[in-house]
Order: structure tokens, then sequence, then C-alpha cells
């Protein structure tokens, strides 16, 4: 977080233009869900969870999720593009604390670059209400390193 007489750390990249849609929780917990069934083992996984939080990464994330913090994320995005291109992803759903800054700002820098080299395929989303809203509705369920005492202390 910034101070007033801070630089806030998105001010080092150009300001997102694309705009991306939310995705619920409960679009993602089935997407979970689906991973987990038999029928869909040798099924190819077609979307990213990405948590973009950094220093404030605790608590636990939700199942699967790849760690890229939002502050790398610009300078690496074509890369990330590559990476999730080739191995067939569709859907780069990203989320932060509450997915109010850095989960939005991330996904719309990712669809940018999905934009510029004409992918029609890729989407960037964000998950609406991020890990907090994650964790009010389901709590620790499809969560990696949840942490209940973490959570219990954030409600007080």
């Amino acid at each position: 977080m910034a101070t007033a007489d801070e630089t806030p750390w998105h001010a080092a990249f150009p300001d997102p233009k694309a705009k991306c849609a939310e995705i619920e929780p409960e679009v993602v917990s089935k997407l979970l869900k689906g991973l987990s069934t038999t029928e869909h083992h040798n099924q190819t996984r077609d979307f990213l969870l990405v948590d973009v939080r950094r220093t404030d990464w605790e608590g636990g994330t939700v199942a699967t999720s790849i760690n890229l913090p939002a502050q790398s994320l610009y300078p690496t995005r074509s890369v990330i593009y590559q990476m999730v291109k080739q191995a067939g992803v569709k859907q780069v759903i990203f989320y932060c604390g509450s997915s109010n800054g850095r989960g939005p700002r991330s996904a719309a820098w990712l669809q940018d670059y999905i934009d510029e080299v004409g992918d029609q395929e890729m989407k960037a989303l964000v998950m609406k209400g991020g890990i907090k809203g994650w964790v009010r509705k389901y709590g620790g369920h499809h969560m990696d390193w949840y942490d209940e005492k973490f959570w219990a202390e954030k409600k007080e």
C-alpha cells in the first residue's frame, strides 16, 4: 500500500486497457470439482488459477493456484502467456485479497497482451471477492495451506 508521499507499486507500468470479466467463486469451485472426478483424469486442464498476493500471501490459497505476485506480472506477461498457451489453458483466473486492485490489474495486463497477439481463445478473468470472498463462502474447502487460525483472527 502506498502512503500519500509514496508512488504506488503499479506506477512503473502502463495502465491496463482491457476490462476483464469476473468469474464467480461457485464457477471456480465447479472447475476444481471437475478435476477430482475420475472421468476427467485424462482430460486436459484448460484453466489456471493465479494468486497475485505477495507480502500478504497468508492463510492459504485456492487449491492448485500458482503464486505470481502482481509486482512481477507485467514484465513477465509474455513468458506467462507462452507457458499457458503451450499448456492449452483457455482461462487464466486471477485473484488477490479481495480482487479489487491487484487481481483485476494483473488480469487486465495479461488480457492486453492476449489482445496484442490476437489470441481469440484465451481469456483473463478475475475471481469475484478474491481469497477473502472464497474463505467467507467455502472456509478451507478446496484450499491449499488453509490456516483456520489466521482467518479466525481476520474476523475479530
